[in-house]
């Protein structure tokens, strides 16, 4: 789970550049917050994200020193950076190997400053 500031772009971000799919989504008025699951199937047999928006935050939240990353595989991640790129997404990290050898990776940023490790998967 990641608490987001914009529950739509949020969801547009991994839905609109990593073919998520919105799973499910609910508003819980008694807690002023909204859950959305997003994933590429079904919760009862793939992994999901869970984003959390709270009513009315207007702050950025701390992203804090226990979280890493998340991680997404992609068949090209030249091709794909350069789209990210293009669509004036933050790439902090540009693809190329790891530093200590193996895959091919690239670091973005999402729209609340989650940092997602693209993984070239062929």
């Amino acid at each position: 789970m990641i608490r987001v500031i914009d529950l739509d772009k949020s969801i547009a971000f991994y839905c609109d550049y990593f073919q998520m799919k919105l799973i499910r989504r609910k508003d819980y008025p008694g807690g002023e917050f909204t859950l959305a699951f997003l994933g590429y199937g079904e919760e009862h047999n793939s992994t999901v994200i869970e984003l959390t928006y709270n009513w009315g935050r207007k702050d950025n939240y701390d992203l804090g020193n226990g979280f890493g990353h998340l991680a997404i595989g992609v068949p090209d991640i030249y091709k794909t950076c350069k789209k990210l790129a293009d669509a004036g997404l933050d790439i902090p990290r540009p693809p190329g190997p790891m530093a200590h050898g193996g895959s091919i990776i690239a670091f973005i940023k999402d729209p609340d400053g989650y940092l997602i490790e693209l993984i070239e998967r062929k």
